[in-house]
């Protein structure tokens, strides 16, 4: 029987997390996969930015998509999409059918962008913060395992049982959307062209761009990590597959510490959500800092690099659920879109981010290039941080969600 009840927390939790596993599991494989493919690593690793900015341009859609027609049709169709493409990766030898399939792997991205659109649904800013910290800290598991078993599968099946994997995954992440996700969307717009009318609504509000450029090269440091990690942990320190899934997983036990942390602040401090977003961001730009000078003093050691990035993760972790209240309590008729636009940004500042990377990328200077880059991306987000502080003490508000004399502030 179709659901006809608003979701369990459990399920937005696993639709989020299953996203997040289609960009980071399979990396371990990449050097294998790029010689199998007969192309360098670098060629290679570009998958990883082009699939970024596919998600992004999807994810325009999906959120206006949902707020006309729904939350439960858009991510059910996008979930059977995910299905089939991750199918189509899994058998094919040819590299074009490879691209293809995982370019339409991308519609997996309407449980991370959507999740959150059902969360503002039911929740008011406050909660919906508490709520999203939750989620955070435990989405998290799947950056933190999804490396380690996508290391462990490549070493037992090869690279295709990633995909493999996928499949399945896909199919009983549909299944269980269609029994427990009911729609919670009640109020339609009047179509599509319309919905894209109100747009300068939300894309007027400088708290909006405030928030969402933070957030979005917040985890452009996690795409910059997954891109280019691989080859510098295998050139710099000898890893193979299964050791490279472990160390990358580092990030993410900092990010689940950080979210947990945001939400029991969230909980028992009036504090704004900036407070949390200018410390988040200040941690996770220091540990890259001290990695990187550690790297050109030549003290840089394994237990030292695996600190910084747990660091880096922490202030990600304080960051991001904070963030994304932000972005999605400026206009909560457009939660949708806002949920959508954002994670879009999210999407093409990973892609870029990613891309320039990979264009550098060489095996003598790939822990010089990681770190550098992931430095660079965390120092923009801790800028955009600070320009939002600027912007709302400007308009006098008080909370980031509840502003001092009305609406009209933005």
């Amino acid at each position: 029987m179709p659901a006809r009840t608003p979701p369990h927390l459990s399920t937005l939790i696993i639709l989020t997390g299953s996203a997040i596993l289609t960009i980071n599991m399979f990396v371990p494989s990449l050097p294998g996969m790029a010689r199998d493919f007969g192309v360098d690593y670098g060629a290679m690793s570009l998958v990883i930015g082009a699939y970024l900015l596919v998600t992004a341009v999807m994810q325009l859609l999906f959120g206006p998509l949902s707020d006309v027609i729904g939350r439960r049709p858009v991510i059910l169709g996008g979930m059977a999409v995910f299905t089939f493409a991750s199918a189509l990766c899994a058998l094919t030898s040819d590299i074009t059918v490879f691209w293809i399939g995982r370019m339409l792997q991308a519609a997996a991205t309407v449980g991370v962008a959507l999740s959150r659109a059902v969360m503002r649904d039911q929740y008011e800013p406050r909660e919906l913060s508490q709520k999203m910290s939750t989620v955070s800290m435990v989405m998290a598991l799947g950056p933190l395992v999804g490396p380690v078993l996508g290391g462990v599968i490549d070493e037992v099946f090869g690279w295709r049982g990633n995909f493999a994997f996928y499949t399945l995954l896909g199919l009983a992440v549909l299944i269980l959307a269609w029994v427990d996700l009911g729609e919670t969307h009640r109020s339609r717009g009047t179509g599509f062209a319309a919905h894209f009318r109100a747009w300068p609504e939300l894309l007027g509000s400088p708290r909006f761009w405030g928030y969402a450029t933070c957030w979005s090269f917040s985890i452009a440091t996690f795409h910059v990590f997954v891109a280019a990690a691989p080859l510098a942990l295998s050139t710099t320190f000898g890893m193979g597959a299964g050791e490279l899934g472990l160390y990358m997983a580092t990030m993410s036990v900092g990010f689940m510490l950080g979210s947990y942390v945001s939400g029991q602040v969230a909980r028992r401090v009036d504090w704004p959500l900036t407070r949390l977003v200018i410390i988040g961001r200040l941690a996770a730009a220091l540990g890259l800092l001290l990695a990187l000078v550690a790297l050109e003093i030549g003290l840089l050691t394994i237990p030292l690099l695996v600190s910084c990035m747990v660091l880096n993760g922490l202030g990600n972790g304080l960051t991001a659920p904070n963030a994304a209240s932000g972005v999605m309590a400026v206009r909560p008729h457009l939660a949708g879109a806002a949920s959508g636009l954002s994670s879009a940004m999210i999407q093409f500042a990973g892609a870029l981010a990613t891309g320039a990377v990979g264009l550098v990328l060489v095996p003598e200077l790939a822990m010089e290039v990681l770190l550098a880059a992931m430095l660079s991306v965390a120092v923009i987000g801790l800028v955009a941080g600070l320009w939002l502080v600027r912007v709302e003490r400007r308009r006098g508000i008080i909370r980031t969600d509840v502003p001092k004399a009305g609406p009209g502030l933005e």
